[in-house]
């Protein structure tokens, strides 16, 4: 696993995802070196360069520009940027253009999420795996509901990680954000 201190980062752009988020998300997902990879709303690219160091192929979608940049830079700094196609549009638009998906991540849908996993769906390949990564309990309960009404059985954990910090007199642990991981097989 890359460290989060080891990724280009901004105050513009969110992320990277925590370490301990993307080692989930490669546990749950079983990426494989044959796997064409979708990451949607990729950010600053944690999970993109994560996965591009296993899967055959990532796709890597985000309507800000600079989200790409940053992606493109951090993808470079890690030697992986050969197994990535970049694509600034939203998630919507470009996944129409996409044919094959055996991995779909969802970081960030715009308000699309319904419409996202409905395309997805219909683009999955056998034995294909859907991840979405949510802070927000409304956004946790849309894709459970989505998922179910698309025929797939979902299932989500709920991630609060604490990091120590050390101090003179002890160790003071400082929580991270929690975040949900709600995932299924086709």
């Amino acid at each position: 696993m890359i460290a989060d201190s080891e990724f280009i980062s901004s105050k513009e752009i969110p992320g990277p995802t925590k370490e301990e988020i993307r080692c989930l998300l490669l546990c749950k997902s079983e990426v494989s070196s044959n796997d064409i990879v979708v990451d949607i709303g990729c950010g600053t690219g944690g999970i993109t360069t994560e996965f591009a160091k296993i899967a055959k192929k990532v796709i890597a979608i985000d309507k800000n520009p600079k989200a790409i940049e940053l992606t493109l830079k951090n993808l470079q700094k890690h030697g992986v940027e050969k197994k990535v196609d970049l694509i600034e549009n939203d998630g919507i638009s470009a996944l129409k253009s996409i044919k094959n998906i055996d991995i779909a991540i969802i970081g960030g849908s715009d308000g699309d999420l319904n419409d996202i996993l409905q395309i997805i769906s219909s683009k999955l390949n056998p034995n294909g795996r859907i991840l979405v990564t949510s802070i927000l309990i409304d956004t946790k309960l849309q894709a459970i509901n989505k998922l179910k009404e698309l025929g797939y059985e979902p299932k989500i954990i709920e991630v609060n990680i604490s990091r120590g910090k050390v101090l003179e007199r002890g160790v003071m642990m400082i929580a991270l954000n929690p975040i949900a991981i709600i995932y299924s097989n086709k």
